[in-house]
């Protein structure tokens, strides 16, 4: 009698999108979103702008404009993935988001 050979069979994951968005509900998980930039990602500039577009979703664009001075289309701009906010504008869309930038040594 022969011995079964097992087939070598893929099984597919299944995922999901995840928006950054739809997690962030207290102001603490908004801070510690921006937090994490620098610790995980310490040589990608473009980090702050992905981390504040993902919590200014979460806030509302146009509230988050409108509190900054900014208008919505400058701060969709300013925070894409093509986008290259000023510090300026990193500043006052922190402001309006509550939260306050952080500096510590290295």
């Amino acid at each position: 009698m022969m011995a079964k050979t097992s087939t070598n069979t893929r099984v597919k994951t299944k995922t999901v999108p995840c928006d950054v968005a739809d997690q962030l509900r207290m102001r603490e998980e908004m801070a510690a979103c921006l937090d994490a930039w620098p610790t995980e990602a310490p040589d990608d500039a473009a980090g702050i702008a992905r981390a504040l577009w993902g919590i200014a979703r979460a806030q509302g664009m146009s509230k988050v404009a409108r509190e900054s001075g900014l208008s919505r289309e400058s701060l969709c701009k300013a925070l894409s993935e093509d986008g290259n906010p000023s510090l300026a504008t990193v500043l006052k869309v922190a402001k309006a988001l509550g939260l306050q930038l952080h500096a510590r040594a290295a």
